[in-house]
């Protein structure tokens, strides 16, 4: 799983100017880098060669030649599966039909995104502290309440206990009273939610493990967190764009939910089929 392209629109905003001249070039021309040698880049794109391995750093590769193997990989890919790299905002003048396949293929985009630049060992580290822990806290805010609830829900019916407190000051409580025995779960898209920065603050000092759920790159909340799952999701102006994230962050909480069923399956099955049965209607006899 590649995902140069995608690394690099997460991380512009962190770049210097120079590191920036290199990223925008890439974006700008992403099939003609494979063909480059490193000076050669560095004349067309205006910066040091020392400036294009510090680039290729920041993204993840231990230099320019690691970099270009993937990029490679992420375009035959493209080309083979006839993926476009473009997001679909939505527009007045679209009717139903368009908005339709707009949305649909935004939310199918995200999804494939993120699958791009997962971390498998990230995210098996997560489900082995998820598995192990006695209490986890799911922490998110307006729109990521939504997927904090959904991930309560997926958990309590395993019979793991789970919160997901809505209040802010309900999520400061519960992250104080945190063991190190515990995991608390940071979901914010922009890693900036102020309310979810304090509370997962409070969980890391109480000695909780943590871990963020949000967008690539360094932000303020994956910036403390031990372990960091993001998604990528499109930058468009209207609510396509927040639709599209919440799905990537809901694939994110299923794989984990799986992840840590797969794990005790025996067990995860019988607390399902007791929570399935408890909630059918029973016919007065």
């Amino acid at each position: 799983m590649a995902g140069s392209i995608i690394k690099i629109r997460g991380i512009m905003n962190q770049l210097s100017t120079a590191e920036r001249k290199v990223a925008r070039f890439i974006l700008d021309y992403p099939s003609e880098v494979s063909n480059l040698s490193i000076g050669e880049m560095a004349k067309k794109c205006g910066a040091s060669e020392a400036t294009i391995v510090r680039f290729c750093r920041i993204v993840g590769y231990d230099g320019f030649k690691d970099f270009k193997i993937d990029i490679t990989r992420d375009m035959a890919y493209m080309e083979l599966n006839n993926r476009e790299d473009k997001y679909g905002d939505i527009e007045t003048s679209h009717d139903i039909s368009d908005i339709i396949m707009r949305t649909s293929n935004n939310n199918k985009k995200a999804i494939e995104n993120t699958i791009d630049i997962i971390s498998c060992d990230n995210i098996e580290k997560a489900v082995d502290v998820l598995e192990k822990a006695n209490r986890i806290e799911f922490f998110g805010v307006g729109a990521s309440h939504i997927i904090a609830l959904d991930a309560f829900q997926k958990f309590a019916r395993i019979n793991k206990i789970a919160n997901a407190h809505s209040d802010t000051h309900l999520q400061l409580t519960s992250a104080v009273n945190l063991t190190k025995d515990d995991v608390a779960v940071a979901i914010s898209y922009s890693g900036e939610t102020r309310e979810i920065y304090d509370a997962i603050s409070v969980a890391k000092q109480a000695r909780a493990t943590t871990i963020s759920i949000t967008k690539y790159g360094s932000n303020s909340i994956s910036d403390i967190c031990d372990i960091n799952l993001y998604v990528a999701a499109p930058e468009v102006s209207i609510r396509s764009g927040a639709t599209s994230s919440r799905i990537a962050q809901l694939n994110i909480i299923d794989i984990l939910f799986a992840g840590v069923a797969s794990r005790r399956f025996e067990e995860v099955q019988k607390y399902l089929e007791r929570t399935r049965e408890v909630t059918r209607i029973k016919k007065l006899k």
